[in-house]
This record gives C-alpha cells, structure tokens and sequence, in this order.
C-alpha cells in the first residue's frame, strides 16, 4: 500500500514472495469484517452480508500463505438474523480463551468457534446451545454461545448499532444503540454489567479506552466519554459545530488514550480530538474526496491512523506533527485506491503490518511498510 511505487522494500526472499495486495471475492456484499487476534490463527477474517432479507450470512477466512489465496472454510459459514453491523473476535492473543466471535444486529450474540483440536471436554461446555451447521460429520463448526438480549419484556428492541470488546477485561463488552443506551454486559455471566442513556438520540459507535473507561457518538452530533465508577455523570469531549450534525463512527488509540478520532456523517472530514482540551479539534483530515466511512488507528503506533471512504481510498496519516499548524493542513503519507466505495476498514492487531477493507463484494488485505 502506498503513494510511491519506488518505495524500497527489503529484497528479502519471503518479501518478493508475499504480494502486497490479497484479494476475496464473498457471494453478497460485504459490510461488517474484522481480524482475529489470535496469534496461532494469523491471517484469518470474519466478513458477514449486507441483504436486504431476514437471513444473512457471516463466513470465516483465511489467507494461505503459500498459495497466495483467501479461502472460506465452508464449515465454519453459518446463518445470521439481519446484516450483521460489526463482528469482533475476541480479543485474546495468547490463545487462553475459547475461540469466540461477536456480532451485533437487533442483539449481541456469541459465537463458539471449535476447530479440529478441540477436545471432546471443550466442545461438551456449550453442547447444550445446539449446533448451527448440519454438518456433525466434521468436528470444524461455529455454534450459537449466548444471544444477549436486555429487554426481554418487549417483543421489540432497539438494534444494536456497534459494540466494542474490551481488551483489558474481556468479559466485558459494550455496546451503543439506536435507543439511546450504552449497554456494558459481562459476557461469562451472560448479565447486564450496566445500562446508561448516553445521549440524546441514536448512539452510533461505542470505543472502550480503558478497563472502566467507554467512549460514545450520537445523532446528537456529541463525542462523550463515561467512567464506571461514576456512571451519573459524563464528558463531553467534542459536538458538532453546526446543529443535528450526526457523529456516526468513534476510534479510540490505543497507544495513546490520549486521542480519538471521529466521522460526521456524510462529512469527509475526520475530526482527531485530544480529549484533555475538549470541544477543540486538534487536527482535521480533509483529503478525501467523498464521505468518510471507517477509521482505525495505529494498534502498534501512537500516531498512524488509517481512513476510508465512498472516494474508494484508504489513506494512511502521520499525526506525529499534530497540534503544530501545517500549511495546506496536513497530507497523507500513503494512499491506496480500491475498485468501488471502501465501507469497511480495521487494522490487524496482531499482525500490524496488514490493514483489510471491505468494498462491494470484496475483502482486499494490503501490507503497509510505515
């Protein structure tokens, strides 16, 4: 991935081996994808569909290093009620944990990944939530592990717009709602950790920043941020400068807590915050040419972020100058052109050489040389 294509590469063996650029090509069009974090499962994503229909899918990948192909393993395909708005794996490098996978739609369910080297012990645990695929022959399956659901007392609910999983604590997930809520559900015990309204109207993205720490940004056009130990009160870090602006996408980096970043919707203009000087952008990216749609930063920078959008780039940013003025405002130091609009963009953490997007019906992983 990048700008110049003299850029000079280590002529090593494996590097003139391994492309830049892998290419899927899924049945449907792609809107939620993410990595998995595990380091004995490198290369591998979840996608899932975008059909305007009840039933969807959500297909596990994987790259093949040495043929140079993605491949799904039809196995572990299975059915999901709605288009999926985000899937995240858990995140669990050291392999200590089952192999579990979260999606968001109208709930938060679990899924149970159990692969070939699963003991008979293991899969006997969550026997009892029922397979998902008719294929008992094989051991390879994805199982349903919990479907979490808050309002039990009504037959509607409000859809579970994002969710993030918590990296330092992950039995704790959090998720944002088109009612207005955050909801921080402990996932072992299947149970409501807390429930907060968070906002005035629809919460679009949720973004932990810490073990007891969440981020939120609304239809209400405001960036706020919650602490656990003192859930009646919230900062608002930024709003919107013109009225009913919706803020519709929240990253928060990881390396440094001290910045987050954000997407006003049909804006293509990210907005990176310093949350110890509120209500003042820090710096604005304004080098697309479209909407902006997804943005990651930097899992092993402090101050790389990658950005996306319906101008079909992916754009690579050096913030390490942020807060001095740049004359022009600042450029991208990479830049990659997709086929069609980039609606999906993260950044793998456990292999941080490599960002996947997501555009119409394909899943493209690029190798970045920062």
């Amino acid at each position: 991935m990048g700008a110049n294509s003299d850029h000079n590469h280590d002529n090593s063996d494996e590097q003139q081996r391994r492309s830049e650029i892998y290419t899927y090509e899924a049945p449907w069009h792609i809107y939620a994808m993410n990595w998995s974090v595990r380091r004995d499962k490198k290369y591998r994503l979840a996608i899932a569909s975008l059909l305007e229909q009840y039933p969807n899918r959500v297909e596990i990948v994987q790259l093949d290093d040495s043929t140079g192909e993605i491949r799904p393993d039809p196995s572990l395909s299975f059915e999901h009620p709605y288009p999926p708005t985000k899937v995240i794996f858990i995140p669990d490098k050291e392999c200590q944990k089952p192999d579990l996978l979260a999606t968001s739609s109208d709930f938060l369910r679990i899924w149970r990944i159990i692969d070939d080297d699963e003991t008979p012990a293991d899969v006997d645990i969550i026997h009892n939530s029922g397979s998902l695929n008719n294929n008992s022959s094989g051991s390879r399956r994805v199982e349903m592990k919990s479907v979490l659901n808050n309002n039990r007392n009504s037959e509607f609910c409000g859809p579970v717009t994002s969710f993030d999983w918590n990296e330092a604590e992950p039995r704790r997930i959090g998720t944002s709602s088109i009612d207005t809520t955050c909801t921080i559900w402990d996932i072992e015990r299947e149970m409501v950790d807390t429930q907060l309204i968070a906002h005035d109207k629809e919460v679009y993205d949720i973004a932990w920043g810490g073990v007891g720490v969440f981020a939120s940004v609304s239809a209400d056009g405001s960036v706020r941020v919650f602490d656990l130990r003192d859930k009646e009160h919230s900062t608002i870090i930024y709003e919107s400068s013109e009225p009913d602006t919706p803020l519709v996408r929240l990253g928060w980096n990881k390396q440094d807590p001290r910045y987050m970043a954000t997407i006003i919707m049909d804006s293509a203009k990210v907005v990176v915050l310093d949350i110890r000087f509120p209500t003042l952008p820090v710096v604005e990216l304004q080098r697309h040419q479209a909407s902006v749609n997804a943005i990651a930063w930097a899992p092993h920078s402090s101050c790389h972020i990658c950005t996306a959008g319906d101008d079909s780039q992916a754009l690579i940013w050096d913030l390490s100058s942020m807060g001095q003025p740049v004359e022009g405002g600042l450029d991208p130091i990479l830049a990659y052109t997709a086929g069609a609009e980039i609606e999906q963009l993260q950044w793998s953490s456990s292999q941080p050489d490599w960002v996947a997007i997501a555009f119409a019906s394909k899943l493209q992983i690029l190798r970045v040389d920062l």
